[in-house]
């Protein structure tokens, strides 16, 4: 009997935002697994650290954080073999990913490698766009609007046509790209309608109009939401 890998979103930092199926899965199985920087602790474990039992085998995935320091291709299929072993062995395996497996998430690399041969079950999470939308008190969108979900890291003309094209969006990985977000949502009329949040939900979250905020970086884990209108109440 194989065992099953669990691709199980742990919310956007709020441990108390994990779902009743994510706690439940992490109180059964004998294997947790985990990205984590190439040195230093793992923000995913560290969100999940209030429900994990003790006396579990953990698997810390270490990624690098900058381009070019060592391949990435390389360290997915080394521990997506460490985990293949484990699951040959009958012993289930969750992989924990910030937010949601499937938005953004490394999980979604350890998938493509195990998914056709061994049993996989995807958990969702609370992403990062309900949170940043629920901390800074703006809905998403509303009615027929269409949201745009970008990162910042496209090339500027790039990310200037499509937020333009798009009543709503959500721009992702602000990072060391804000200086770069902010001149295009200027040159666009926006900035009045652009709300900043970093680390929502978490105990050093920060919320206010893109106007307000200093300094040309961000957070990696920062959103800036921008509505063309608020749109008109009723159905």
């Amino acid at each position: 009997m194989t065992g099953t890998l669990y691709g199980l979103g742990v919310g956007p930092g709020d441990p108390d935002l994990l779902t009743v199926k994510a706690v439940r899965i992490l109180s059964q199985v004998p294997v947790i697994a985990y990205p984590a920087p190439d040195e230093g602790d793992s923000l995913a474990r560290s969100i999940a650290a209030p429900h994990l039992p003790e006396g579990r085998m953990e698997i810390a995935i270490r990624t690098p954080m900058v381009a070019g320091k060592f391949s990435a291709h390389d360290v997915y299929d080394h521990y997506a073999g460490e985990i293949a072993d484990h699951l040959d062995n009958g012993r289930d395996v969750a992989l924990l990913c910030e937010g949601d497996p499937f938005l953004y998430g490394s999980f979604m690399y350890v998938f493509a490698r195990l998914a056709d041969d061994h049993r996989v079950e995807v958990v969702p999470g609370v992403s990062s766009l309900g949170a940043c939308a629920a901390v800074a008190g703006t809905p998403l969108v509303s009615r027929s609007q269409a949201l745009a979900i970008l990162p910042a890291t496209l090339p500027e003309d790039e990310l200037e046509v499509r937020i333009n094209g798009s009543p709503a969006s959500a721009i992702m990985k602000v990072g060391r790209h804000l200086e770069k977000v902010r001149r295009i949502l200027v040159r666009l009329g926006l900035e009045e309608r652009s709300h900043y949040v970093e680390h929502a939900t978490m105990e050093n979250e920060k919320v206010m109009p893109l106007s307000q905020v200093n300094g040309d970086a961000a957070p990696y884990f920062s959103m800036i939401l921008v509505r063309e209108s608020e749109g008109e109440g009723g159905p």
